[in-house]
């Protein structure tokens, strides 16, 4: 990227958004500060293809006096990307706060925050300001976890979170406010987004290894397939919804085994993906049993860098709440993809604990095995269960209710 002059990332209710941001420079004596704009509008655009097609546009924009302008618009659309170290998830805040104030949160919290200040203080949005005002422990993210320790410290983030609750909406409007998507050429856009692909096979090396090996059914003409970090490495972040709440966790199997983060037969959850990866990096999950699959110290160094994403495919999300319900109601009120996951979930941690009473309720023999038979694997010849199924709902909260008690909730 052109020195002093970087593409930045802005979560807003309006979406993620990549601009250009010139952090202070030194000009004639002055100090100045600039994003990529026009008089009272912030420029911002869905994608770097766009952000390209603009500044290649030649158009007037508040940067043109930067003394490394010159250079933006000879920069690749891949050059335009905004890294992970400038994306700035405002619309985010109230869930960041939401998390203990750890290290981590401070430190992206710290960040969001310098970031607004400078939209506020370029943009000229008073209510910015007044919102960062609003509560003293703004001014001290930047000292890191210190200013918030203690009962003092508590008091200093319980009043930095009730500022977040209540007042956050207003600085994002009036960040919303100012942004502008000005209009650019769709030939220049579509040449920008060939530069992105064109880079996508050579972004990671890792994936060479894996490219080679499956050579043998490219030339079939089967497409090859982008397995991503999780594939790559055999375990499932998954998602868990019961009790009116969402947990996540990790599962994989071995020799078709089931094996979750956990031990003893207790599931290690936490109720976030940022508070997993979190937990993920700290020391005494190195005694679950996951912990013994070969590929467990990848995800523990990604973890304790600071680098793991916790990403849940919709076959590794697991919704209970509402199935006794709907059971309640006879087979046709039940969804049999919720219904085939909830039974797998179920299933793999009895199996993973060494716990018969799963298997043993759901038989076919017994009622409630009998009316999972029927939703999963229908057979025409066979009757339909005949209600009421207060047995069969019983006997299926039953089952919830001993897995919930196996949730250790970090």
């Amino acid at each position: 990227m052109a020195q002093d002059i970087v593409p930045i990332e802005l979560g807003l209710p309006q979406g993620d958004l990549v601009t250009l941001w010139a952090p202070r420079w030194r000009e004639d004596g002055e100090e100045w500060e600039a994003f990529l704009g026009h008089e009272e509008n912030l420029y911002a655009f869905p994608d770097p293809a766009h952000l390209a097609a603009f500044v290649r546009s030649g158009a007037v924009n508040d940067l043109d006096d930067h003394p490394a302008w010159h250079v933006v618009p000879a920069l690749s659309a891949v050059d335009l990307s905004p890294d992970e170290d400038h994306q700035y998830d405002l619309v985010g805040v109230p869930e960041l706060v939401a998390e203990p104030p750890d290290t981590w949160t401070i430190n992206e919290l710290s960040e969001i925050v310098e970031m607004a200040r400078s939209l506020a203080e370029v943009c000229e949005l008073d209510t910015v300001t007044e919102v960062l005002q609003d509560a003293e422990g703004f001014d001290l993210l930047g000292e890191g976890t210190l200013p918030f320790s203690g009962k003092e410290g508590q008091r200093r983030w319980n009043r930095l979170c009730r500022v977040v609750a209540e007042r956050w909406d207003e600085l994002l409007d009036a960040i919303d406010g100012v942004v502008a998507t000005p209009e650019v050429d769709a030939a220049a856009v579509a040449t920008a987004e060939s530069e992105l692909a064109e880079a996508l096979p050579g972004e990671d090396d890792e994936t060479a290894p894996a490219a080679a090996e499956d050579s043998e059914y490219e030339e079939l003409g089967e497409p090859e397939e982008e397995q991503g970090f999780w594939r790559e490495i055999g375990i499932d972040p998954i998602k868990i919804v019961t009790g009116g709440r969402e947990y996540y966790s990790l599962r994989c199997y071995l020799d078709d085994d089931p094996v979750f983060l956990g031990s003893e037969g207790s599931i290690d959850v936490c109720t976030s993906p940022r508070a997993l990866a979190r937990y993920l990096a700290e020391d005494k999950v190195d005694g679950s049993d996951l912990a013994r699959v070969a590929t467990w110290p990848t995800v523990k160094n990604k973890a304790t860098g600071g680098e793991l994403e916790i990403e849940v495919e919709q076959d590794n999300t697991y919704v209970l709440s509402g199935l006794d319900a709907d059971l309640d109601e006879g087979p046709s009120a039940v969804d049999p993809t919720q219904l085939d996951l909830a039974e797998e979930l179920l299933t793999d941690a009895a199996a993973w604990a060494g716990d018969e009473s799963v298997e043993n309720a759901l038989a076919p023999s017994e009622r409630l095995g009998w009316m999972l038979s029927f939703v999963l694997r229908p057979d025409p010849n066979r009757l339909p269960p005949t209600p009421p199924f207060d047995d069969e709902v019983a006997a299926w909260r039953e089952l919830v209710e001993n897995f919930e008690a196996r949730l250790r909730v970090h």
